[in-house]
């Protein structure tokens, strides 16, 4: 099971993090509407960036730094300048 760390462009532009073991199957859940509270009512989502962590540990770690980044830092780490 590999974890997963990502960011996501939800509807109305804002940003959404979060990690999975699944990342296709909770790309899945965010745009049912299933996924975390905050995406329900921003779909579609689309998948902006994401990096492979070693292990959920890992993955939680890097959730928070990248949730503690600006939203221009995030911009940058999506490849959006």
């Amino acid at each position: 099971m590999s974890w997963v760390c990502y960011l996501l462009q939800c509807a109305d532009n804002t940003l959404y993090c979060g990690i999975t073991n699944d990342l296709g199957k909770r790309l899945a859940a965010h745009n049912a509407g299933e996924g975390a509270k905050y995406t329900r009512g921003r779909t579609p989502v689309k998948l902006r960036y994401s990096e492979p962590c070693a292990d959920k540990s890992a993955a939680l770690k890097r959730e928070m730094e990248i949730k503690a980044l600006s939203r221009a830092e995030k911009l940058v780490l999506c490849g959006v300048t």
